[in-house]
């Protein structure tokens, strides 16, 4: 099970080759037997046994599978330290993407190390010990989600979670050779979590491949009303690049000394041709962005955290932090607004940049250090990590950090892509394509990742499928097992064209809904999933379907036409039209939020 993506947890389980708490058995002396620093609280046999044994329902999305969490997010029951036991509390609840997690059937093992109160690029910055670099334990793992990012490198959990507020989920990506995503900001609850920068923060994922970040992207990118800076997404998402992209890359790029990391990029953008052009773009607005992160007030931010302990007890954090915090309390609420006003007008020329290309194309880092030469250097060798980082969230970007292949030294080095809030799928969609191009190992395991599977949303082959879900088929819904039983393959998300309305159908167990094509009334873009099946179980599919639903021709956002799920008309005479709450999962969170305030 060391290095098993997603894929092959759930094929695991569902042959009968494992169960949850058989996995967990083995895991937990795997675990045990792991490097020290990676964790800050591990769970035994029996507390992960439970978990499982807790678990009824083999058709949840991610049934048995374990995931670690950065320990500045909170799991019901373990402490959250930040990396600070003076800070520790013991949390009553689980923070929002934990519980959705653990409602999808995921198990918890442990909370992972971190640079304290999420503030470094390294993963030296702990009183719990510095995580080594999984290839090389003389080299920086990266920070501030060191743990997180090499807990998955090593292959012990297929994912985790990790936070990033100036690429705390990037930068261990790269030095681990895992795909980091960095969500747009607001996409992923952070109630529960420690802040850094809580108008800034992100929840990160952390994963061996593409498909995997994606999955867990959708079970947890949900609007979350205890969270004051969620968002909701947009109806309208783009989920792919253009068949061949326009990338936007640096002009000048700074290497620091780190030649090695100049060759793998040149090999790197060598490779990258082949499937996109590449325009050079400068990136001056991005490193003017970039400086006000730490040389702005944002740091205020940080010291609101830990003004408490920086009061009363400032020998409890450790020295590096406390000289990079500290300065904030001079910080007064004009400096707050003149950056504001510089920030605005850098958001508008960076908008202006991203108009020219399909997305950024970026080294995730100028390169890496010694953990030996970091502590000779902390502040300056930090900063130089940043580089191409620090800038993403306060311009509002999403970034997906992605394995670039292995320097000379056998390091490796990661390549980032960049692009506008909500770009999220899109990105993941060229991700993937980077994968067919230059297939990845699997983290730092040695094992070689599948490729993954290309086939676009309206094939045509003679022996698949491509079938519309809008309800509960949907990913993690009730009746998505129906799916992935007949080995149904999720191809993407996307919405419809503008023209349909969404309805839910009285007396239906599960709750169903129903989808009309109205033009003549005016309708609205519906988000749906497309599913890629056999032709040889799609009959046995449609056998399961009840009246007044049924399969027709449905049309999406981008003009496609394929199969996909329609209501006949005469049942909406006691339905309830939803269209105006951005589809179904909306509404099952309505209802649930109802119900919870009946009660």
């Amino acid at each position: 099970m060391i290095g098993w993506t997603l894929q092959q947890w759930q094929m695991a389980y569902r042959s009968g080759e494992l169960t949850p708490v058989q996995a967990m058995k083995q895991l937990a002396t795997t675990l045990q037997d792991s490097e020290r620093a990676l964790w800050i609280h591990l769970l035994d046999e029996a507390s992960l046994t439970a978990q499982a044994q807790a678990l009824t329902d083999p058709s949840l999305p991610l049934y048995g599978i374990p995931f670690a969490v950065k320990d500045n997010i909170d799991v019901v029951g373990m402490p959250t330290t930040a990396a600070c036991p003076a800070f520790a509390y013991t949390p009553t609840e689980d923070a929002t993407v934990v519980r959705l997690l653990r409602d999808a059937g995921a198990i918890v093992v442990g909370k992972t190390n971190l640079d304290q109160f999420a503030t470094g690029l390294v993963g030296t910055r702990s009183p719990y010990g510095e995580v080594p670099n999984p290839f090389n334990p003389d080299y920086l793992s990266g920070g501030s989600s060191s743990g997180s990012a090499t807990a998955v490198s090593l292959g012990l959990v297929p994912f985790s979670l990790g936070t990033d507020t100036a690429g705390s989920g990037r930068v261990p990506a790269a030095f681990t050779n895992t795909v980091g995503l960095k969500p747009t900001r607001g996409a992923i609850s952070t109630h529960g979590v420690v802040p850094a920068c809580r108008t800034l923060d992100c929840v990160s994922i952390f994963a061996l491949n593409v498909d995997d970040a994606q999955e867990i992207f959708r079970l947890i990118s949900q609007f979350d009303s205890a969270d004051p800076y969620s968002r909701a997404a947009p109806r309208l998402l783009t989920t792919g690049l253009p068949e061949r992209p326009t990338l936007g890359i640096p002009k000048d790029l700074p290497w620091f000394e780190d030649s090695q990391a100049q060759q793998l990029w040149e090999r790197q953008l060598d490779q990258l041709r082949e499937i996109a052009n590449l325009i050079t773009i400068d990136t001056t607005v991005l490193q003017d962005a970039a400086a006000l992160l730490y040389q702005g007030p944002w740091v205020a931010e940080r010291f609101i955290v830990t003004e408490p302990l920086l009061q009363k007890s400032p020998y409890t954090l450790l020295p590096v932090i406390r000289d990079i915090l500290a300065p904030a309390a001079a910080l007064t609420a004009a400096d707050s607004f003149r950056a504001q006003y510089q920030l605005a007008e850098l958001k508008r020329q960076s908008e202006a940049l991203m108009a020219q290309v399909d997305a950024l194309l970026l080294p995730t880092t100028p390169g890496i250090y010694t953990r030996a030469a970091v502590q000779a250097n902390p502040i300056t060798l930090n900063s130089q990590l940043g580089t191409w980082t620090n800038f993403v969230n306060l311009l509002d970007l999403c970034a997906l950090a992605l394995p670039g292949g292995f320097r000379e030294d056998g390091l490796p080095g990661g390549v980032t892509l960049i692009g506008p809030a909500w770009q999220d799928h899109a990105l993941a969609d060229f991700g993937r394509r980077w994968q067919q191009a230059q297939p990845w190992q699997a983290g730092a395991t040695g094992q070689r990742l599948a490729k993954p599977q290309t086939h676009a949303a309206n094939d045509d082959e003679d022996d698949v499928m491509t079938v519309a879900v809008v309800g509960a088929h949907l990913s993690g819904m009730p009746l998505n097992t129906q799916l992935t039983e007949r080995d149904g393959v999720l191809l993407e998300a996307t919405h419809t064209a503008p023209c349909y309305r969404l309805y839910a159908l009285a007396n239906t167990v599960p709750p169903k809904p129903g989808l009309i094509r109205s033009e003549k009334d005016g309708g609205d873009c519906i988000p749906i999933e497309l599913w890629r099946m056999p032709m040889k179980h799609f009959g046995s599919f449609v056998g399961l379907i009840p009246a007044p639903l049924g399969i027709g021709s449905l049309e999406t956002t981008d003009g496609r036409w394929v199969k996909g799920f329609i209501c006949e008309p005469w049942a909406i005479g006691d339905a309830t039209d939803i269209t105006a709450l951005g589809g179904w999962r909306n509404y099952i969170a309505q209802v649930a939020t109802n119900a919870q305030e009946t009660h």
